[in-house]
């Protein structure tokens, strides 16, 4: 509602507003420098025929241009027509493996983890990586192997390190 209000405002008395601003005066152009003058004269003197060539109108242009008609239309992509025309086929889900902390996750689409499940793979992987390769993983999770291979290569679970103070003097927590 709010939109509608500030179009109607916006547009408003437009064609008005448009023409007063397209009959005011335009501003002069900033006064040539003495030293250029001479020089401008001086090339316009010698070239008048340019001068009128960029004056004249070009009939022959004028009516081809006229003769111009352009009408488009939006094409219609071939996805539209494919979702009109038959109907979807279901995706196949699988249910979640292990204890998500009670996050309300039914089903996921075969092909796909989610994230507790793609940071438990990836600890396993870390923690027994004779028992989880990447075949098992793929095959577990319905996961395609060259996918599996690249997160177990470019992604790595945080690991907290906590290294003892170096010196007896260090403050004790109470």
């Amino acid at each position: 509602m709010g939109a509608a209000v500030v179009r109607a405002i916006r547009n408003f008395n437009l064609e008005n507003r448009a023409a007063r601003e397209i009959s005011k005066v335009k501003p002069s152009p900033a006064p040539r420098h003495p030293s250029t003058e001479s020089l401008l004269r001086e090339q316009m003197s010698g070239q008048a025929d340019i001068k009128g060539e960029i004056g004249r109108k070009d009939d022959k242009l004028l009516s081809l241009l006229r003769d111009v008609y352009v009408n488009s239309r939006d094409p219609v992509s071939s996805a539209q027509d494919k979702d009109a025309g038959t109907p979807q086929e279901p995706k196949e889900f699988r249910l979640p493996k292990g204890n998500h902390f009670d996050i309300n996750i039914e089903n996921i689409p075969k092909g796909k983890v989610s994230i507790v499940e793609a940071l438990t793979l990836l600890n396993n992987h870390k923690l027994y990586p004779d028992t989880w390769t990447a075949e098992k993983i793929a095959e577990e999770y319905h996961l395609e192997q060259k996918d599996v291979n690249s997160v177990l290569k470019y992604f790595v679970t945080f690991e907290v390190k906590i290294f003892p103070p170096e010196d007896k003097k260090a403050i004790q927590a109470k």
